[in-house]
C-alpha cells in the first residue's frame, strides 16, 4: 500500500471518528437537555404536573425508574397512595336485570344499533388526547376469560392467540402480569385469577372483574374467599374500580397518569362493555382512569374497572387488532385475556 493510500485511510478514520464524537456529544446533550426538562416539570409551580409525570411513568414498567431520580421515595408514596382502594364494596346485583333482547332487532334504549346482527357493537370513542373504541356486547354469556394455566411460568399468548385458542370472535387483554424492567414474558399473573371456577393466587390488587354463574359483572377490593362466595366463574385482577353500583368511585382514587387504557364494565341490561385507549402516540397520548370512569358511565356502566394497560391494551374483533399497540417491539405476551365466544 503505497504513502497516499495510508494518508487517505488515516483521514478517513480521523473523519468517522470525530463524527463518532459529534453524535455522541449531540446525544449526551439530548439527555441532559430532556432531564434538564423533566426537572423543571417536576419541580415547577404546578402539583398536578408533577403528579401526572409520577402518574405516568410509574404506571410503565419499562421507564418507571424515572420518578426515582427527580422525587424522594416519601413524595412518590404520597402521590401513588392517594389512589388506593382499601373498602370491599358488595356488587348489587339487583341493579342488573339481563335482557332477552334480541341482537340486532331494533336500537336499544341507550341508542346503540348492531347492524350486521352479530351482537357486537363498536363504537370509536374520543376525547381530549386520546382516541379508542368500545365493545358492546348484548349478550353477556358469551364474555369469559380466557387463560392457560398450563404456560405459567413459560410464554404468554397474544390477545389473538387466546382468540383462536378460544375460537372466539373478539378478545382485549385482561389482568396484571410479572414484568421485572418491563422484559417479561407475560406469563405468569399476579392476583387472582379465575377460569371456569378454578381459582389461580389469591389476592387481588386494587381490582378484580369477575364474572358470575349468571353472566354477571362483580368489582372491587375482594378476597378469594369473596369471588368463592359469590360463584365468580372467570375473572382476573387490576384495578382501579372505575364505576360501582352505578356510582363513579371518588375522584382520589381515579387520580393516574396519561396511557393506553384498558377496562370491562357493564350495563344494567346485562351487556358487557370492553373498551381499549390508544397511547404513546401522536394522535393519541392516552387517558386517564377518569377517563376511563367518564366513558363507562357515557355507555350506561353500572360496574366498570381497569385493566392491565399500557403496551398489553390490545383489541381483537373479526380476524384483525383493531387498535395500535403501543409498544415498538410488537404485541406483548400476556397471561390472561376477556374473550367473545361465537
Amino acid at each position: 500500500m503505497g504513502d497516499g493510500q495510508v494518508k487517505k485511510h488515516g483521514r478517513a478514520g480521523k473523519y468517522c471518528l470525530r463524527a463518532l464524537l459529534i453524535l455522541l456529544e449531540t446525544l449526551v446533550l439530548l439527555v441532559l437537555g430532556v432531564l434538564g426538562a423533566i426537572y423543571i416539570f417536576v419541580k415547577g409551580p404546578s402539583d398536578t404536573a408533577a403528579r401526572l409525570f409520577v402518574h405516568s411513568t410509574k404506571e410503565t414498567s419499562a421507564i418507571g425508574f424515572l420518578p426515582d431520580i427527580f422525587c424522594s421515595e416519601d413524595e412518590i408514596k404520597a402521590i401513588m397512595s392517594a389512589q388506593e382502594q382499601t373498602e370491599a364494596v358488595a356488587t348489587d346485583l339487583s341493579l342488573i336485570n339481563i335482557s332477552d333482547a334480541v341482537p340486532g332487532a331494533a336500537t336499544d334504549e341507550y341508542g346503540f344499533t348492531d347492524d350486521d346482527g352479530d351482537g357486537i357493537i363498536l363504537q370509536e370513542v374520543s376525547g381530549e388526547g386520546y382516541t379508542g373504541y368500545m365493545m358492546i356486547v348484548l349478550d353477556p354469556s358469551r364474555v369469559i376469560l380466557a387463560t392457560d394455566p398450563a404456560s405459567y411460568g413459560g410464554k404468554g399468548y397474544t390477545v389473538e392467540e387466546f382468540a383462536k385458542m378460544y375460537d372466539a370472535v373478539a378478545a382485549i387483554n385482561g389482568g396484571a402480569f410479572e414484568d421485572a424492567g418491563g422484559q417479561g414474558n407475560g406469563s405468569m399473573p399476579e392476583g387472582l385469577v379465575v377460569n371456569n371456577g378454578v381459582h389461580y393466587g389469591w389476592g387481588v390488587k386494587q381490582g378484580f372483574a369477575g364474572i358470575d354463574e349468571d353472566h354477571i359483572l362483580h368489582v372491587g377490593c375482594r378476597s378469594g374467599q369473596d369471588a368463592k362466595d359469590e360463584n365468580i366463574m372467570y375473572g382476573a385482577s387490576y384495578g382501579p374500580v372505575l364505576v360501582q353500583n352505578g356510582e363513579m368511585m371518588a375522584e382520589a382514587t381515579l387520580e393516574s397518569g396519561v396511557n393506553p387504557r384498558t377496562a370491562i364494565g357493564q350495563r344494567a341490561d346485562g351487556a358487557f362493555l370492553l373498551l381499549v385507549i390508544d397511547g404513546r402516540q401522536v394522535i393519541s397520548l392516552g387517558a386517564t382512569y377518569m377517563d376511563e370512569a367518564e366513558i363507562m358511565l357515557d355507555f350506561g356502566a353500572v360496574n366498570a374497572v381497569n385493566m392491565d394497560g399500557g403496551s398489553s391494551s390490545m383489541m381483537w374483533y373479526n380476524d384483525g387488532y383493531v387498535n395500535n399497540c403501543a409498544s415498538v417491539i410488537g404485541i406483548r405476551p400476556i397471561p390472561t385475556a376477556f374473550v367473545v365466544l361465537k
